[in-house]
């Protein structure tokens, strides 16, 4: 297991900014609209780009965790959030649903195998979709693992974090009616989905700021208003995931032997702030004993965001050893 600890601005360890060489919209079907970019070398060593939430979106910074030289870089909106559409839908938005979508832009790009890359949700979707396409995926790339258990949904929502966030947790909770607060997830579940757009976008906010404002290590807890459709589209989405579990059942649980048993074979990188108020490092910890073919990189002084230096040191030397080496482990 190594240790990182980053000093500098996260900006400072990634590649320049770059565009995308194409951007489309792909008919996925159900009625949703799927955007997604290329960006970097086309004839380099593909590798897909999985956002967190569900619901968060691709940013530009996402680009530049790669070596434009080496790799033939592939961004996308999942279902219902960023540029896809329709916006803050939840209509035909499961798992499966992603997991197909991720095949289908395999397919329409005509790759083979690429690199999956994903943080927090990203993370669990990443490993999803290798344990179901196993024979796709060149190597995985995790940062602030989350596994879509009960345990993290309970240590976010049912008050763990909010022993070390209580003026931040009084707030999320004080909108909620003391009869309701015992199942949080259910309780904003019946605002965020009341069809009264200013009330949705009263409690997706309210959502959205808990979530943020534990983002990262040197927060001080302000988090600004988030943008009503963002935070709609954002808390929507994540709320719907959870309250059905990620749309797994027992067999299909990331942790499961039989599940792991399908990524024996493929190498993996997991980098885990130390700090972790979003995701604990337990869950990183557990799959890395999990994985023999994974190595676990706890980064000293971090919490769950991307944007942690340390966090975005190791993820890029991580991806320039994979580009040279085809591994993350060095010589």
């Amino acid at each position: 297991m190594d240790k990182v600890v980053g000093q500098k601005s996260a900006y400072a360890y990634l590649y320049p900014a770059i565009d995308p060489f194409d951007r489309r919209m792909l008919d996925v079907g159900d009625g949703h609209q799927v955007y997604f970019e290329q960006c970097g070398n086309p004839d380099g060593i593909p590798v897909v780009v999985l956002h967190g939430g569900p619901g968060g979106g691709c940013s530009p910074a996402m680009r530049r965790y790669f070596d434009p030289t080496v790799y033939r870089i592939i961004l996308f909106d999942q279902r219902g959030c960023g540029r896809s559409r329709p916006h803050a839908s939840v209509v035909a938005n499961t798992t499966w649903h992603l997991v197909a979508d991720i095949e289908l832009i395999r397919n329409t790009l005509g790759i083979e195998k690429w690199a999956v890359f994903g943080g927090s949700w990203g993370a669990t979707l990443s490993l999803i979709y290798a344990q179901a396409h196993p024979e796709r995926v060149l190597g995985l790339a995790l940062r602030g693992v989350f596994l879509m258990t009960q345990a993290e949904l309970d240590w976010f929502y049912g008050g763990g974090a909010g022993k070390f966030w209580p003026d931040l947790w009084d707030r999320f909770t004080a909108i909620i009616p003391p009869e309701e607060r015992d199942d949080l997830i259910a309780a904003y579940n019946r605002r965020l989905f009341s069809s009264d757009r200013s009330e949705e976008v009263k409690y997706a906010r309210a959502w959205a700021s808990w979530e943020n404002a534990l983002a990262a290590i040197d927060s001080d807890g302000a988090t600004g208003e988030a943008p009503a459709e963002y935070a709609r589209a954002f808390a929507r989405l994540e709320n719907h995931y959870f309250v059905n579990a990620g749309f797994l059942a027992p067999h299909q649980q990331i942790l499961h032997p039989d599940q792991m048993a399908k990524i024996a074979h493929i190498p993996g990188v997991i980098v885990q702030g130390r700090y972790d108020m979003i995701c604990p490092p337990t869950s990183a910890y557990n799959l890395s004993k999990s994985w023999d073919n994974s190595r676990l990189t706890m980064v000293g002084r971090a919490g769950h965001a991307l944007s942690e230096p340390g966090i975005s040191a190791a993820l890029v030397h991580s991806m320039d050893l994979f580009g040279e080496q085809g591994h993350f482990f060095g010589v």
